[in-house]
């Protein structure tokens, strides 16, 4: 019989049926009705051909040919619990590699994957830089961090609500605008280009200009006094978002970082 015709429901309820000699007590330990433990069963006998079980004045009784097949039966789920408890192992890896923006890394992230390594020790991290969305897949990735306007196709969580805010040098500097790649300035206006808004931060504190950047971003250099707030934040439809696709963000190590990261 091929894998994929295998009555896995049936031989579940067989096996409960057999430990119990009892539909009832089966139909209580599988949480469904005695009435769908007797449908199983009718249906396996009728797929096998054999009769499973027989009914006697002092109840259920295995026949020859359920005793025969139970042993397997038995070895055989006992080693689907082995497979299952291998692969929740790799849940408890203490490697998670992330997707994030360089700059994100360097203004955000780096100092915090510090206090978390700090608090969990054996943790180690793979940072891979990637501004653009990624193939989780190709990249083995657990979890990546992106700038949109959603979680996309993914599942995910907003670190912050969007913002903008221009920053200078704390005394003097520059008005020239500074802009980098699909910053909040009109196209033509800057006169200083750089490759992302890390950069515009460091190029604004030396007082080369002033940049528009996210919040999230410029936020310690703000609370440090390496920059100074120009205006008030605006707010913005982009944000960062911690995302990552079902199978990974259900795995134990990614929610106790997504915590960590949110709280």
């Amino acid at each position: 019989m091929k894998r994929t015709h295998l009555p896995l429901n049936g031989l579940r309820v067989l096996d409960a049926s057999a430990r119990h000699l009892s539909f009832t007590k089966a139909a209580d330990e599988l949480a469904v009705t005695p009435a769908a433990v007797g449908q199983q069963i009718r249906a396996l006998e009728d797929m096998l051909g054999v009769v499973l079980f027989r009914r006697t004045p002092k109840g259920l009784e295995l026949t020859d040919e359920a005793t025969n097949g139970l042993d397997a039966l038995r070895a055989g789920f006992l080693q689907f619990e082995e497979s299952v408890r291998a692969m929740q192992a790799g849940q408890s890896s203490n490697s998670l590699t992330i997707a994030a923006p360089r700059d994100f890394t360097a203004k955000w992230l780096a100092a915090r994957l510090a206090a978390f390594s700090k608090a969990n020790p054996d943790t180690r991290f793979t940072l891979v830089a990637a501004d653009e969305d990624v193939d989780f897949t190709e990249a083995n990735l657990d979890l990546a961090i992106r700038l949109a306007t959603g979680h996309g196709e993914h599942e995910g969580v907003k670190l912050a609500a969007g913002a903008h805010v221009t920053v200078a040098a704390p005394e003097g500097g520059a008005e020239t605008p500074i802009s980098w790649p699909n910053c909040p300035v009109a196209d033509g206006v800057a006169a200083l280009r750089l490759a992302d808004a890390g950069l515009a931060i460091d190029a604004a504190a030396i007082g080369l200009g002033r940049a528009t950047v996210p919040l999230l971003l410029a936020e310690a250099d703000l609370a440090s006094g390496k920059i100074r707030a120009v205006d008030n934040a605006k707010e913005s439809e982009e944000a960062y978002w911690l995302v990552a696709p079902l199978p990974q963000w259900r795995q134990k190590k990614v929610k106790a970082l997504v915590e960590a990261l949110t709280a």
